[in-house]
């Protein structure tokens, strides 16, 4: 895996060569045009998965927002990272304000498959061009079918154990940071990894949500900021 400051700089690099079409609305030589960026705006929203993790989402996944992430994540798109990590910075700012600050930011580890395929780890990247700096303290174990794919059920099961902290955290805190918050499976995931090696989760933050996850029995309670 390559250093973080040299994979940052082959991105930008690499972006500047592709073909620039809005990655929400498809129009021609913009990377976002005016209108979509405007669709970015952060309006944060706090919810409580079923173990008590606070989680603090910046958009609603759907049109533009969905468009932009889907281009970011699985076309390559990281000419757009800069633009989604200004909701994403927000979303963070927003849960440490309402848990604790001082608290390490840990992004949900993608899969070694997916960086493979993508060249990078979306959310580590978002966060980065959030100008943070964040840690590496989870890994996955196995593999995992991507949960996209899989029903609401499915997902949970899917996450079980699917993480594993590398090093000992005893007396460390963490906001855990991840992409798209749909049925609360993932962070939960990510919350039992952080706390079986000793840390504490104060809050999680995501760039977006999906509205379907409001019914579900993984995310406890509802409240607009």
């Amino acid at each position: 895996m390559l250093p973080d400051i040299l994979l940052d700089a082959l991105l930008d690099a690499w972006a500047l060569v592709l073909p620039v079409d809005c990655a929400g609305c498809g129009a021609r030589d913009r990377s976002l045009c005016s209108v979509c960026s405007d669709a970015l705006a952060p309006e944060p929203v706090a919810r409580r998965l079923i173990d008590g993790t606070p989680v603090v989402s910046a958009l609603d996944y759907d049109g533009v927002v969905r468009s932009a992430i889907l281009a970011f994540k699985e076309q390559g798109r990281t000419d757009v990272a800069r633009r989604l990590a200004v909701p994403l910075a927000a979303a963070m700012a927003e849960a440490m304000s309402a848990a604790a600050a001082g608290a390490e930011i840990l992004p949900v580890p993608t899969s070694p498959a997916a960086y493979r395929r993508r060249g990078y780890d979306p959310v580590a990247l978002l966060v980065r061009r959030a100008g943070l700096r964040p840690t590496r303290e989870l890994a996955t174990t196995r593999r995992a079918a991507q949960q996209k794919k899989l029903t609401a059920d499915e997902r949970s099961g899917n996450r079980d154990g699917y993480l594993r902290a590398v090093h000992v955290l005893g007396g460390r805190r963490f906001l855990l940071v991840d992409d798209v918050l749909t049925t609360g499976s993932t962070i939960a995931e990510a919350s039992r990894a952080v706390r079986a090696g000793g840390g504490e989760v104060v809050a999680a933050a995501t760039l977006a949500y999906t509205q379907k996850r409001a019914q579900h029995p993984g995310v406890r309670s509802l409240n607009v900021l």
